[in-house]
């Protein structure tokens, strides 16, 4: 099967969509981004690829009616243990490079104490993995550098104090080798990995179907060869892909066109990413016909979100939950990252609720959001917001608001794959690259 893949180098997240030749998407893959360009795209596209795959189980599954019933159980298990198989690569990678680092020390005693303290570690951490990816066990991150930072902090505590080890030298060992492990991509074979993963569901004893016809399914939509027919790259750090000018598009015409495919009737698109807002107008082909950007300053932008939760000690996900239990709205006089720390921490010692603080800063950024969608041409009917502040439900909560009240009843399209928006639109320049 040909596919046309799109990736999205943004300043925070690096996103990815592989579509097929009819237009229809495949997969999408997200990952954080790195210094290291190359290996942000390289992960962005594996994980849309290792999604497509799922895909094609589901449409095997699909095919065949007895399994009809099975397949969400089928898909659930399969990409669960998938993820604990590649969390385990990735583990035992982290592990050997940190027992690599550990030789360096200058002291022998030290050398033999932190490898037998990092085995024990690590054999730890492999316990605790089974049941971090335990059918209905939750977890906060799906980013291995996430997951496995918390939970090594935690083992190694626990066994520095047993061994009677200073902790600080598993602290820079850890520190070390995860920048090494993140810029390395998991490197096995997806369809083995995919096939351990369906042993361990089948040994689960959730599904309730001929355990045979699933593994013929399952193997049937790993033997489809996925195409690699044409690849286009966008987004802040585009300039740094590795492809060729040809290959790469600007972000302003992917997420215009990426807002069209999502919503036909898109006539005005707002994304507000990790580091710049634009305000875009298309046309009825997804062309853009206007758009303005906020200056080189990354001012009321998701960066300026992230900033504002480590000044507050929170994480950026809750940001929204707590604005919306505001009371009031404080005014906020600047979304200037440079001096956001110290207003803030000049409401807070004024006696200030935070919530009414966070509600005061949402509706801030939108406010500067608005302005450039003025300057773009206004708000024309149909509106789509996109990026990653799309999924902030203050962030929404004030755009509702400040449209209602300057340019009357819009409707309003906001897709729960709104960050996948630039990678869509790259993936369609991609495709029509060849099939047009």
């Amino acid at each position: 099967m040909k596919c046309y893949i799109g990736i999205d180098l943004g300043s925070t997240t690096t996103k990815a969509v592989v579509m097929d030749g009819k237009g229809e998407v495949l997969g999408r893959g997200i990952t954080n981004s790195r210094s290291n360009y190359d290996t942000a795209s390289a992960v962005a596209k594996q994980e849309a690829l290792i999604d497509a795959r799922l895909t094609l189980v589901r449409r095997a599954l699909a095919e065949e009616a007895a399994l009809a019933g099975a397949a969400e159980g089928v898909l659930e298990g399969l990409e669960r243990n998938f993820r604990l198989e590649q969390f385990l690569e990735q583990l035992e990678d982290l592990e050997r490079t940190c027992l690599a680092n550990a030789e360096h020390d200058r002291h022998e005693d030290l050398r033999k104490a932190m490898a037998e303290a990092l085995e024990e570690i690590f054999g730890r951490l492999r316990a605790d993995a089974e049941h971090l990816y335990a059918p209905g066990a939750e977890r906060k991150s799906d980013f291995f550098r996430d997951i496995a930072g918390s939970r090594y902090m935690q083992r190694a505590e626990e066994v520095a104090r047993e061994a009677g080890l200073p902790f600080d030298p598993l602290l820079n060992v850890y520190d070390k080798s995860i920048i090494e492990v993140e810029n390395r991509p998991p490197a096995g074979d997806i369809g083995g990995k995919f096939l351990r993963a369906l042993g361990r569901v089948l040994a689960e004893g959730g599904v309730h179907a001929d355990h045979e016809a699933v593994r013929a399914a399952v193997e049937r939509a790993l033997a489809v060869e996925l195409e690699e027919g044409y690849v286009v790259g966008t987004g802040y750090g585009r300039v740094r892909l590795p492809f060729s000018k040809e290959h790469i598009r600007s972000e302003i015409l992917c997420h215009g066109l990426g807002a069209h495919l999502m919503y036909p009737g898109t006539r005005t698109v707002l994304d507000i990413g990790g580091q710049d807002t634009k305000g875009i107008q298309v046309d009825e082909n997804g062309i853009v016909v206007n758009f303005q950007m906020n200056d080189r300053c990354a001012a009321g932008c998701g960066r300026y979100l992230g900033y504002i939760a480590d000044e507050m000690n929170l994480g950026l996900h809750e940001l929204g939950p707590l604005a919306m239990q505001a009371k009031k709205t404080i005014r906020i006089n600047s979304t200037c990252t440079v001096f956001a720390g110290a207003e803030l921490r000049d409401r807070l010692a004024l006696g200030e609720r935070r919530e009414d603080i966070l509600a005061g800063l949402h509706r801030a950024i939108i406010l500067r959001a608005m302005s450039i969608l003025s300057r773009a041409g206004g708000v024309q009917n149909e509106f789509t917001f996109t990026g990653g502040v799309a999924k902030n439900e203050a962030a929404v909560r004030e755009l509702r608001k400040l449209v209602k009240e300057n340019y009357g009843d819009v409707k309003i399209n906001i897709n729960p794959d709104s960050i996948y928006t630039g990678a869509l639109g790259a993936a369609e320049f991609a495709r029509r690259a060849v099939e047009a």
